[in-house]
């Protein structure tokens, strides 16, 4: 409350009627470096997706429905109140701010991590309203943990295929077939793969903090100095990038004039939107590189394979660890994590997860991105779920991996809710679809074994997914809420529809695949996925009679893949275990 106070306290000097509070940092990230966290300081909430909105008399938090649970025991005794989007009548900040502001009133928020995607979004609506960039928390927050300062280094051709000079010359392609003259990049991992470099500044994002320049002539990077070093410089004029100072960038804008510039408007704030516009023409729209980073290359797409093969047998060895170990001794969800970040480490190109560990046990599987604390954290047991979804960073690639685990004798309702997971999950793992196809449309492909049930989950079906890059990557995803792109071969996504019962359990089962082409015909080509991840289910939690033969015969023919690949690299205990999981279903006609 005595932050919510001071940040009022300070509107009424400015003269501001609304203050908005983002989630972000100046490159639109998902997930910002501590330095970058206002939102969360503010609140007091942590998840990864949230607006604030504080007024003299109101202040909000909305976030979505992965959210809700946590956020409401998070904003207890803030001031916030939570709202709910999706929610029937839920208006979205946005909106709620259209409808709430009068004219003539002051709407501020800090320019550097508003994006301009949404504040295009608001003055477009309300241009009777008077916007200003100003930042009311940064000296409010004494502890403000400082920028990051982690290492660069490049990544090898075996793991790139394309330089980074051939691949600027794709997007020189592209911004000539558009008459352009400038790029504005400012997306960490579009500047990561672009450069072919990774860094340490986002803590499970192998990124960098940096903007980029590009036009027919020239392309500059805006980084920290400090994080350049000799071998790092060389590399980078050997691929003809040019070097300036982070900060510089917004002084290097101002004076650009007469240009036309192409820049993402969700991935640029606000102060470098408004530094270009008045002086140039813009074109707004999504960065090409964000379309070629999707799109992975055979030599991307052969060593994530391998990644995951790798990752598959470190979680068996996990799982058959639990197995034995849950019935013999106390195990905590975050002593569980630990275990299975130790397994991944032996992994010989691991460098760190890909994110936090959701590692929950019983009712804190409800919660869809609950994080165990230590000394907080639930003791595991034999009479509920578990549910574990994890993920490694890798120079082969990113892992992301969920399975829901049950140490005793699961009851008549929970083997159903997890069947009927694992059937959605089935169901649009072996859907054939036609190119054009949107991850939209397949939706409720996942959903629809639930819904005949009158059962929904809310959030997303799937996400894109990086390479050694961000664990959720755009522009592609599989969601009814939201815009999409059709999906392209080589686009990697996850399948992960899931059951959250709030005060019981929580089931999410989720693969990686990857979109390849299954064939043309007079109709069009047509597209299926591919598997790239390969860890079996819960056998113990599946009722046969609930699936169908197709369904069997896939799951079948997967867990016999499972065993042959990973087998292999197991102890004898741990090939048991594997050997009893993956174990065929008899079909009905049997």
């Amino acid at each position: 409350m005595e932050k919510l106070k001071e940040i009022r306290s300070r509107m009424e000097k400015e003269g501001v009627d609304y203050y908005i509070i983002p989630t972000g940092d100046p490159h639109g990230s998902e997930y910002p470096a501590d330095a970058y966290k206002y939102r969360t300081f503010v609140t007091g909430f942590t998840g990864s997706a949230g607006t604030a909105v504080i007024s003299q008399e109101e202040a909000y938090l909305w976030t979505d429905g992965r959210y809700y649970i946590q956020a409401g025991r998070e904003l207890e005794g803030s001031g916030f109140q939570l709202m709910k989007l999706g929610e029937p009548g839920v208006l979205d900040p946005l909106a709620w701010l259209e409808k709430k502001a009068q004219e003539g009133e002051n709407v501020a928020f800090n320019g550097k991590i508003f994006m301009a995607k949404d504040f295009l979004k608001l003055e477009g609506k309300r241009k009777d309203l008077n916007y200003k960039s100003l930042d009311l928390v940064g000296d409010l927050w004494k502890d403000r943990p400082a920028l990051p300062k982690g290492k660069i280094f490049s990544l090898k051709s075996a793991y790139t295929k394309l330089t980074s000079e051939e691949k600027i010359g794709k997007v020189r392609e592209d911004l000539k077939d558009r008459n352009l003259d400038l790029f504005l990049l400012s997306s960490l991992d579009d500047i990561a793969w672009l450069t072919n470099l990774r860094g340490k500044d986002i803590e499970c994002n192998p990124v960098f903090l940096s903007f980029m320049v590009i036009s027919q002539e020239v392309q500059t990077l805006y980084v920290d100095s400090d994080k350049v070093n000799r071998d790092l410089l060389t590399y980078l004029e050997g691929e003809k990038i040019g070097v300036k100072a982070y900060e510089e960038i917004y002084k290097d804008l101002e004076k650009i004039k007469d240009q036309k510039i192409l820049l993402d408007p969700e991935k640029t704030n606000v102060d470098l939107y408004l530094a270009l516009r008045e002086k140039n023409r813009l074109t707004e729209d999504m960065n090409p590189t964000t379309f070629f980073k999707a799109k992975k290359n055979e030599v991307e797409l052969n060593n994530q394979k391998t990644a995951y093969m790798d990752d598959g047998v470190a979680l068996v060895k996990y799982f058959a660890w639990l197995d034995r170990e849950v019935k013999a001794k106390k195990i905590t969800e975050f002593e569980a994590q630990e275990k299975l970040v130790s397994f991944r480490k032996r992994i010989i190109d691991y460098v760190e997860d890909s994110f936090t560990p959701i590692s929950a046990y019983g009712e804190n599987g409800a919660m869809m991105h609950y994080s165990a604390q230590k000394g907080k954290d639930a003791v595991l047991g034999e009479d509920s779920f578990y549910l574990i979804d994890s993920g490694g960073q890798y120079y082969r690639g990113t892992t992301d991996i969920t399975r829901t685990l049950h140490f005793g004798e699961p009851t008549d309702e929970e083997k159903r809710d997890y069947t009927l997971v694992l059937k959605s999950h089935i169901n649009l793992a072996m859907t054939v679809f036609l190119e054009g196809t949107k991850g939209s449309q397949l939706d409720a492909i996942a959903r629809r074994p639930l819904w005949q049930h009158h059962l929904d989950y809310k959030c997303g079906t799937g996400h894109g997914v990086g390479y050694f890059l961000n664990v959720h990557e755009g522009p592609h995803r599989i969601s009814r809420w939201t815009e999409d792109v059709p999906l392209k071969e080589g686009y990697v996504v996850t399948i992960e529809p899931g059951i959250y019962k709030e005060g019981k359990y929580g089931i999410r089962l989720e693969n990686v695949v990857a979109v390849k082409e299954d064939g043309k015909s007079p109709d069009g080509t047509f597209y299926s996925f591919d598997m790239l991840s390969y860890i079996p289910f819960d056998r113990k939690c599946i009722d046969r009679n609930l699936l169908n033969n197709d369904e069997i015969q896939w799951l079948n023919k997967y867990h016999e893949q499972v065993y042959n690949l990973l087998s292999p690299n197991l102890s004898p205990e741990e090939e048991s275990y594997l050997s009893k999981q993956t174990e065929p279903i008899r079909d009905h006609n049997d």
